[in-house]
């Protein structure tokens, strides 16, 4: 192999990025092309709701903060990956092949859609900046939205239509919000933050199809909507994978190792595309948010270089949503024991999952210090005293043995 090595990403957001900062940063002086399927600078996913909905600059206060150029990291944008040539090292795209010597991938997720709704009108997904940029004309007119799906996109894409004065009724075909995430015991306190924000949520409300001009429900009911909001879930991008020998999970994840090596000779994973073993939680973790692709691609580069790192985290990220900033750390499972820290019927309290002694997530709600806290105790696997950590006078931090 010759000294300078052709390193290639497939994927422009922020794993892809900083998979490529990162590489510089260790001292990589090998060939580095970034190759994204959208024809705008790379740019951060989590401020779309308040830079291009709330009427900031299409794109100005998202782009990353990035000289790809001082960087000598070529762009290839508006290209998308078709397929996967292992043998011939080659990332095949609708602009030609790609050879490679090591490879990145980190194509993210995408937008679960309701089936029968390509292309309706009115019907939209909000993932990229295209799709907060055909939104904000629905803000800006303060048209009857409906939402479908009460999860974290369906709360903070309805906070934001709110705020600009909008008609929201979200409709959820499960019992509560977030009943894919959270037990009923904390979720049931969040259907009050509709009702203050003045959003109407209907919560067993399956959705039959939608039509023009409004939502058909699966008893027969219909809302009328000027425009709908699909927030239902999305899955990882890894679909021109398919046959490559790189191995995909029941849930499209590329399955990688704890060095996010996949199972393909010299190609990697990182973010929201990749689940890996983690030995802090005792199972694979596919994890679909933004702390996971800013800290993957640091463990990601130093392996491409021959280093031996292990991706092992504490999954982080946050929500902001009527009027509050709601934070987790950690990874729960049903088994694990649920205190709470506070009345949930306030604005400041936090949930405490503990595994045996063991400290194992923590959701706040207006309590940024318990995370904190929280999230070093994960680190470093500490256990708590039960009555203390429940005790929402006493610091976490306090509460470790």
């Amino acid at each position: 192999m010759s000294d300078s090595r052709r390193i290639v990403i497939v994927g422009a957001g922020m794993a892809g990025v900083q998979t490529a900062v990162a590489l510089r940063e260790m001292g990589s002086a090998d060939e580095i092309t970034l190759i994204g399927d959208e024809p705008h600078a790379p740019y951060d996913r989590p401020p779309l709701s308040k830079a291009v909905l709330l009427g900031g600059p299409a794109g100005g206060d998202v782009r990353f903060d990035v000289d790809f150029d001082a960087l000598k990291v070529e762009l290839r944008l508006g290209v998308r990956a078709q397929a996967l040539r292992v043998g011939e090292r080659e990332v095949v795209t609708d602009a030609g092949a790609v050879p490679y010597d090591r490879l990145v991938v980190a194509t993210g997720a995408y937008p679960v859609a309701l089936p029968g709704t390509t292309g309706l009108p009115g019907v939209h997904l909000l993932r990229t900046l295209d799709d907060a940029a055909a939104l904000r004309p629905v803000l800006d007119a303060k048209q009857d939205v409906v939402v479908v799906g009460a999860g974290w996109i369906g709360a903070e894409f309805a906070t934001a239509a709110r705020q600009a004065g909008c008609a929201v009724t979200v409709v959820e075909a499960a019992d509560r919000p977030l009943a894919g995430v959270l037990p009923a015991v904390v979720t049931a306190h969040m259907r009050a933050w509709y009702d203050e924000a003045g959003v109407e949520l209907r919560t067993g409300t399956p959705v039959a199809q939608l039509e023009p001009g409004a939502v058909v429900l699966a008893d027969g009911g219909r809302i009328p909507a000027e425009a709908v909001v699909v927030g239902i879930g999305a899955r990882p991008a890894t679909g021109w994978l398919a046959g490559a020998g790189v191995e995909l999970g029941a849930d499209g994840a590329v399955v990688a190792d704890d060095r996010l090596r996949t199972t393909a000779p010299h190609v990697f994973a990182v973010g929201d595309c990749a689940s890996f073993p983690s030995g802090r939680f005792g199972e694979r973790l596919l994890v679909h948010h933004w702390d996971n692709a800013l800290q993957g691609p640091r463990t990601a580069a130093a392996n491409v270089l021959g280093g031996d790192e292990v991706y092992d985290p504490v999954p982080y990220f946050w929500s902001e949503q009527f009027g509050r900033f709601v934070q987790y750390a950690g990874h729960h499972a049903d088994a694990d024991t649920l205190l709470l820290r506070g009345d949930p019927t306030t604005d400041a309290w936090s949930a405490c999952w503990l595994r045996g002694e063991r400290l194992a997530a923590v959701l706040a709600v207006g309590r940024p210090r318990d995370l904190a806290q929280a999230r070093k105790l994960i680190g470093r696997s500490a256990s708590v005293d039960p009555a203390l950590a429940a005790d929402p006078a006493v610091p976490l931090s306090s509460a470790a043995r």
